[in-house]
C-alpha cells in the first residue's frame, strides 16, 4: 500500500498518515458561505482537498472514504443580501428570500467546483439543518462550565481551555496584544468568543433556551462535524486563513464538549491565493470569480492545472502564461492520448502525491513522460503511424492517462474544450523541417518565415526546438486557409 506523509498544521511537520480506521477514513473541510459567486481564491482549497479525496480513495478504497464539506446558509451577508431584495419590492418573507438566495448561490458553487473536475464530497451539511445540534452543544458547553449566557448571547470562555491557541502556535495574552477583539460590555474576557447571539424581527432566528437567535460561525463546523464524523476523525482541512480564529476556536469548542475524542487529528491548510503577484483585491482590478474566468473562455481542467502545478503549501500566483502553459499542455495531452484506455497510475506520480501532495513533482514526471511518447509517436500532433502504437507504447500510454485522471485530469466528461478539427499536418511538419534544416545552412529563414505564417494565419501553434518541429491545431484552426497552399 502506498504510504502516504501529510504535513500536520498543529505539529508543524510532516507525518506518516495512519488513519484511526482504515475501513472508514473521515475527513472534513470547510466550504463557503453562500452569499455569492465563488472567487478564484475559493477554489484552491476545493481542488486541494478534492485531490487529496481521490488519493484516499485510491489508496484506501473509494466505498472506505466520507468526505464532509459544509455550506454555511446563515451569516449576516447573507442576510443583507435577502434585506436588499425586501427593501427593493420583494414582499415573499425573509426567511424564503434567504432560502432562495442560499439555493441559488450554492447551484452557482456546484456548476463551478464541477467545471473545475472536483468530485461532490460525500455529504454537504447546510448549517440550517444543524441548528439543533448547535444549540445541544452549546448548552453542554455552558454546564461544563466552558460557555456562558450574557445579554441574549452565549460565549465560549477561551481561557478555559488550557491549549487555546495551539494549533496557530500564539498565546491567549499575545493574541490579545496582537489583534483587534471585539469588546463587548458583557464579554468576561476580550478574546471570548460568540456562539449565540440574538436575533430581531428583521433577522433569521430559531428559539433556544437564550431566547431568539441564531448561532455563532464558529460553532457549526464543530457541531456538523460530530453529528457526521464523530468526536474524532482523521483529517480537518481549509484555507491558511481559517487557521485563525475559526479553526483555533473549533477545537476548542470540540475539545471541551467531548473531551473523550481527540476531534482532528490532522490539520491541513493550503495557502493564499495571488494574481499576476498580487494579493486579489477588487480596489486593484485583479479580483475576479471562478465563473469569470470560464465565461472568459478559460477551461476549469485548465484552471485545475495551474492550481497543481504549484504545491498547496506555498502561495499560488495566478497569471494568464500559466494559465496559457497549462492550456498547450493539456491540448497535447489530450491529442496524443485520445481514445487510449486508462491502465494503472504509475506508482513514481502516486509517491510524488503521497509525499505532501507533492503536485508539481507529479506534473513534471507526467510532462517527461508525455514528451517520451511524443517523441516515440512522431512530430505530427495525431499519434502517427498505427506502427508506432505498439504495445509497450499503449501500456505507457494508460499509465500516463491512469495517472492523470488521479490527480483529476484528462477525464472523459472536461475535454469537450479541448476538441480540435481532424488535420493531418503531417506534410506540413515535414516541410517546415526541411525549410528549416535548409536555412540552417542558407542562413536565409524568409521560407521559414513564411510558412510559420501561413499555420500562424490558419490557427496552427507553431514550435520548434532541438527535438524537432511541432504544429498544433488551436481552437480556431481553419484548414481552409492551408488548402492549396502545401
Amino acid at each position: 500500500m502506498t504510504d502516504i506523509q501529510l504535513y500536520n498544521t498543529r505539529t508543524r511537520r510532516k507525518e506518516r498518515f495512519e488513519p484511526l480506521d482504515p475501513a472508514n477514513l473521515r475527513m472534513y473541510v470547510c466550504g463557503p458561505t453562500v452569499y455569492d459567486r465563488a472567487h478564484l481564491g475559493n477554489a484552491r482549497p476545493v481542488v486541494t482537498f478534492d485531490l487529496l479525496f481521490r488519493l484516499l480513495r485510491h489508496v484506501y478504497g473509494a466505498d472506505r472514504v466520507t468526505y464532509v464539506r459544509n455550506f454555511t446558509d446563515v451569516d449576516d451577508k447573507i442576510n443583507a443580501a435577502a434585506l436588499a431584495r425586501k427593501q427593493a419590492g420583494d414582499a415573499r418573507p425573509l426567511e424564503e428570500l434567504i432560502r432562495e438566495r442560499t439555493e441559488e448561490t450554492i447551484g452557482w458553487y456546484h456548476a463551478d467546483m464541477d467545471a473545475l473536475g472536483a468530485l461532490r464530497p460525500s455529504q454537504e451539511p447546510r448549517a440550517t439543518e444543524f441548528i439543533g445540534q448547535m444549540i445541544a452543544m452549546i448548552g453542554d458547553l455552558i454546564e461544563k462550565g466552558h460557555a456562558y449566557a450574557a445579554e441574549g448571547h452565549v460565549m465560549f470562555r477561551v481561557r478555559s481551555y488550557k491549549d487555546y491557541g495551539a494549533l496557530s502556535g500564539r498565546s491567549v495574552d499575545d493574541m490579545i496584544a496582537g489583534a483587534r477583539v471585539e469588546v463587548a460590555p458583557f464579554k468576561e474576557d476580550p478574546m471570548d468568543f460568540v456562539l449565540w447571539k440574538p436575533s430581531d424581527g428583521d433577522l433569521p432566528g430559531w428559539d433556544s433556551p437564550w431566547g431568539r437567535g441564531r448561532p455563532g460561525w464558529h460553532i457549526e463546523c464543530s457541531a456538523m462535524s460530530h453529528d457526521l464524523l464523530g468526536d474524532s476523525f482523521d483529517i480537518h482541512g481549509g484555507g491558511i486563513d481559517l487557521q485563525f480564529p475559526h479553526h483555533e476556536n473549533e477545537i476548542a469548542q470540540s475539545c471541551c464538549a467531548h473531551p473523550e475524542g481527540g476531534f482532528a487529528k490532522v490539520w491541513m491548510h493550503n495557502e493564499m491565493l495571488q494574481v499576476e503577484g498580487k494579493k486579489m483585491s477588487k480596489s486593484l482590478g485583479n479580483f475576479f470569480t471562478v465563473r469569470d474566468l470560464l465565461e472568459q473562455g478559460v477551461p476549469g481542467e485548465v484552471i485545475r492545472f495551474v492550481f497543481l502545478s504549484t504545491h498547496y503549501r506555498k502561495p499560488m500566483n495566478w497569471t494568464a502564461e500559466k494559465a496559457e502553459q497549462g492550456e498547450r499542455a493539456l491540448r497535447r495531452w489530450r491529442s496524443l492520448f485520445a481514445g487510449i484506455e486508462p491502465g494503472q497510475p504509475s506508482q513514481t506520480v502516486l509517491d510524488f502525491l503521497a509525499d505532501d501532495l507533492n503536485t508539481a513533482g507529479a506534473l513534471d514526471f507526467l510532462g517527461h513522460l508525455g514528451q517520451a511518447l511524443f517523441t516515440k509517436a512522431g512530430s505530427s500532433w495525431k499519434a502517427g503511424p498505427e506502427t508506432v502504437r505498439d504495445e509497450e507504447w499503449s501500456r505507457q500510454a494508460g499509465i500516463f492517462v491512469a495517472s492523470a485522471q488521479v490527480m483529476g485530469l484528462l477525464g472523459e466528461d472536461m475535454g469537450v474544450w479541448a476538441e480540435m478539427p481532424e488535420a493531418d499536418l503531417g506534410g506540413w511538419t515535414e516541410r517546415l523541417a526541411a525549410a528549416r534544416a535548409a536555412a540552417m545552412d542558407s542562413k536565409d529563414f524568409s521560407e521559414v518565415d513564411r510558412l510559420k505564417a501561413l499555420l500562424i494565419g490558419a490557427g496552427v501553434e507553431v514550435r520548434m526546438s532541438k527535438a524537432g518541429v511541432e504544429l498544433l491545431p488551436g481552437a480556431g484552426f481553419d484548414p481552409a486557409k492551408l488548402e492549396g497552399s502545401e
